[in-house]
């Protein structure tokens, strides 16, 4: 699952009423593609269609897509927001991520887990 805290949820509905946009019909879209300082970079952005590659959750009252891709690295993510000095905004807060870099939308992950059995020849 990938969740919003309030904080998160409340600073993205903002942004989506700013632009105009109606959270009964746009999902905010979280990815994942290759870049960044750490190998991995976050991305983000507002969605009113869902492929069948997706996976739709809620949190918060918004509605979250994540093709199944990303979701292997991002799984279990927290989406939070930060009003500290040193860093204002989004937050990724993901249990499979084995470093951040500084930026704190790119990350290193070692790979998916690999979930069933694969055949090894005995030989």
């Amino acid at each position: 699952m990938i969740s919003l805290t309030e904080n998160a949820a409340k600073e993205i509905s903002t942004i989506m009423k700013h632009e105009g946009l109606n959270s009964e019909e746009v999902c905010v879209r979280i990815g994942v593609k290759a870049g960044g300082c750490s190998g991995f970079t976050y991305t983000m952005d507002f969605d009113d269609k869902k492929r069948r590659v997706d996976l739709f959750f809620e949190s918060n009252g918004l509605g979250i897509l994540v093709d199944k891709k990303s979701y292997l690295f991002i799984r279990d993510t927290v989406i939070d927001w930060k009003y500290d000095l040193t860093h204002h905004g989004v937050n990724f807060e993901n249990p499979a991520a084995k470093m951040t870099c500084g930026c704190r939308v790119s990350f290193m992950h070692d790979g998916p887990e690999q979930t069933e059995n694969v055949f090894t020849p005995t030989w």
